[in-house]
């Protein structure tokens, strides 16, 4: 793909809406420095010099897909606390809708990473995984059903949170389909099977290998694995994304490597969320599956040389063309 043909795709983002369902968490960053070993343990001690709080999980789909222009809509649940509440207050601040969060009695997910000298030193989690209940599933579908007709597209992310259980999956991808609605989907294992039917899923080369049950090792493997995992369910195309490997769509029964474009990698947080967010957007403003797979390694490419959970703007992205 040429430089015009990208900011012709990106000059569309702007008049899209797209959906985001998925695990919404509060991502809290502590910077600091180490200049000296804790005589408690043999452990580095952090001298604290400043903190941030960032949109992760689903939020950071949303955070993606908002920095390229088009409008999101968050549909997920969160708890009554006050991770809860600082992700509210994220999205108000971004102009975006918050009445599509859910509040339950659940803890919202909350990852704390302790970074010195730009390297994380421990991440501490505080969540609860554990299904969501029935009454919180029947508001989703609802929601989604609601909302379904007025979007360009839809993105599902699954961080394996409790949010999207089989029985919601089973109830909002076929209507998806129904309406004829794009959707893409960044999966977990764990419920792989229930990911059916959609438009393009994007797991990484470790989920899918996790999946099948062996190592991935060379592009036949490759080609192989996206067989058997599109016999698994009801899907166009399906990418594997790589890492420094780059990307690998499989579609119509062919196999396109697509080389990654990172410049320099210091932290690869959210890179699957930005895949995804980029993906969909790129394919709601009418690019074909292998322009957007393109655009999407190159929003990649952009993001895993930030520091924690980021994203990638037009002129980031249309540099790299």
């Amino acid at each position: 793909m040429d430089r015009t043909a990208a900011q012709q795709i990106t000059s569309r983002f702007p008049s899209l809406r797209i959906l985001v369902l998925g695990d919404f968490m509060l991502d809290h960053f502590v910077m600091g420095r180490v200049d000296r070993i804790s005589p408690e343990a043999p452990v580095p001690v952090v001298d604290v010099e400043g903190e941030t709080f960032r949109l992760g999980g689903a939020g950071n789909v949303v955070m993606n897909g908002k920095e390229l222009g088009a409008f999101l809509i968050p549909l997920g649940v969160i708890g009554e606390d006050w991770a809860g509440e600082r992700i509210r207050q994220l999205l108000a601040r971004e102009n975006l809708p918050a009445d599509g969060l859910l509040t339950s009695t659940r803890t919202t997910t909350l990852k704390t990473r302790i970074l010195a000298h730009q390297q994380q030193v421990v991440r501490v989690d505080r969540e609860q995984r554990a299904p969501i209940v029935d009454e919180i599933q029947n508001q989703l579908v609802k929601r989604f059903v609601d909302a379904i007709d007025s979007v360009d597209g839809i993105i599902v992310s699954d961080y394996s949170k409790g949010t999207l259980t089989p029985s919601l999956l089973s109830r909002i991808l076929p209507e998806a389909r129904k309406r004829n609605k794009l959707l893409c989907l960044d999966p977990k294992t764990r419920h792989f099977s229930s990911y059916t039917p959609v438009t393009v899923i994007t797991p990484n080369q470790a989920e899918a290998a996790t999946l099948l049950g062996y190592p991935i090792l060379t592009e036949e493997d490759l080609a192989e694995a996206a067989r058997r995992i599109l016999k698994m369910i009801d899907c166009k195309a399906l990418l594997i994304t790589r890492g420094d490997k780059g990307m690998a769509l499989f579609m119509n029964g062919e196999l396109t490597v697509v080389p990654a474009k990172a410049r320099e990698v210091y932290d690869v947080t959210g890179a699957g969320d930005t895949v995804v967010s980029t993906l969909c957007l790129a394919l709601a403003a009418g690019a074909e599956m292998l322009e957007a797979v393109e655009l999407a390694n190159a929003a990649a490419g952009v993001v895993v040389g930030k520091i924690g959970t980021a994203s990638v703007n037009p002129a980031e992205l249309l540099s790299c063309f």
